[in-house]
């Protein structure tokens, strides 16, 4: 192995987006693909839906696993791994008979990674200390080009050539990212003296501690927040407000835009306000646009009236989620790996219920979308209401 060549922090944080990136090309990029897919394979195109589920199952079950281990053992071996699983799993996906085939390599290709991308937010917070937040931004900020290009890109690459090329695609891009693992990411610094813990006492660590309970129920929540956006905007856009495909990617790709910004504007200021302040920030925005967006959609507005609370909710939804990971983070020396473990498998697993809550409730409008997103915005606040009564408590005491 080469001598580790160092790497700067401007140079760091877009290795470190573009580690993170794997996952959102992984989701995106076939998506144009998935009726084809279904007809070489020979089966229906739920089936190949399904394999988004699969995907996200298996990223979930790897981040439980990798977690702890990103804690104990080498973060930069973990990330070749998680890396390296990947580029193996896209160079076989092309070469699969069957949807059985398929469906299986996908669960080892989101399981895989998740050891790469699980060690990302612990080495913002070695080299960004008390500024997480701030290097989670610009990650943030970063990575979200990702999901922006990957369905232009994977559509491209089908009308090219073929489905299987854009899993080539995405077997040259990891093999690109493993290079530069290899010789630019550095080896997290030992932490001296640390003890020893098992898979089991590390959650309880994490779980144990009341404050990051909070906040980790408070990015979770959000989370729910997002993932129902996600679900439910395509429905709300196209048939709700009948708008062109066309008009809807402007309207996607401007909320993409708002959430990038936020995260721009939150390295500017964290700074100096503190994670918890930015949090509240955010708070405090999401409340006012998301009551202004459920009174929109109770008396069923305009578009234009969406489109205006939807785009600084989507902001501060996002302001909110990379602040109270930050502060769940920031708590844990020596359990990072696994402190983003429990966000990440909580994350994706409540998301995955944004879809079913908002069928139950379906009703042929955008109103329960709204609904989601204002109770899930509620119960954040009232976790963060918890918290500084709390923090409160623990003053007096301390006087």
């Amino acid at each position: 192995m080469p001598k580790n060549i160092t790497i700067s922090l401007k140079y760091l944080l877009p290795l470190l987006a573009a580690i993170l990136a794997v996952s959102p090309l992984a989701v995106d990029m076939y998506l144009p693909a998935m009726p084809v897919i279904a007809t070489d394979l020979s089966t229906d195109i739920s089936m190949i839906q399904n394999s988004l589920s699969i995907y996200l199952l298996g990223y979930a079950l790897g981040l439980i696993l990798f977690g702890p281990m990103a804690d104990k053992y080498s973060r930069r071996k973990l990330v070749l791994l998680g890396v390296g699983g990947f580029f193996v799993a896209s160079v076989l996906l092309p070469y699969v008979q069957s949807v059985e085939q398929f469906l299986l390599l996908r669960f080892c290709q989101a399981f895989i990674s998740s050891a790469a991308t699980v060690v990302v937010p612990a080495t913002i917070k070695e080299y960004y200390g008390k500024n997480t937040a701030k290097g989670l931004s610009y990650v943030s900020m970063i990575m979200m080009f990702a999901p922006m290009i990957a369905p232009a890109i994977g559509s491209f690459l089908l009308v090219s050539h073929s489905w299987q090329l854009i899993f080539f695609a995405l077997a040259a891009y990891s093999l690109f990212i493993w290079i530069l693992v290899f010789f630019f990411l550095p080896e997290a610094n030992k932490v001296e003296n640390k003890q020893e813990y098992s898979f089991i006492e590390r959650y309880k660590i994490v779980f144990s501690n009341q404050e990051a309970r909070l906040d980790i129920a408070s990015s979770m929540v959000i989370s729910l927040a997002f993932f129902s956006y996600i679900t439910a905007i395509p429905f709300v856009y196209l048939e709700v407000f009948k708008v062109s495909e066309y008009t809807f990617s402007v309207l996607f790709a401007v909320n993409v835009l708002a959430l990038m910004t936020a995260h721009f504007t939150n390295t500017r200021l964290v700074t100096r306000k503190g994670s918890r302040a930015m949090l509240w920030y955010g708070l405090t925005l999401a409340c006012i646009c998301a009551t202004a967006l459920l009174i929109v959609n109770i008396y069923q507005l305009p578009l234009a009236y969406t489109v205006v609370t939807i785009l600084p909710l989507m902001g501060s939804i996002s302001m909110i989620a990379v602040n109270s990971d930050a502060l769940v983070i920031t708590k844990f020396t020596e359990q990072s790996g696994t402190a983003t473990a429990v966000i990440g498998t909580l994350r994706w697993s409540i998301g995955a219920l944004a879809g079913p809550i908002l069928a139950y409730f379906y009703d042929g409008t955008g109103l329960p979308f709204a609904g989601l997103m204002f109770g899930s915005v509620l119960i954040v606040l009232a976790c963060q209401l918890v918290v500084r009564f709390k923090q409160k408590e623990s003053s007096k005491q301390a006087l």
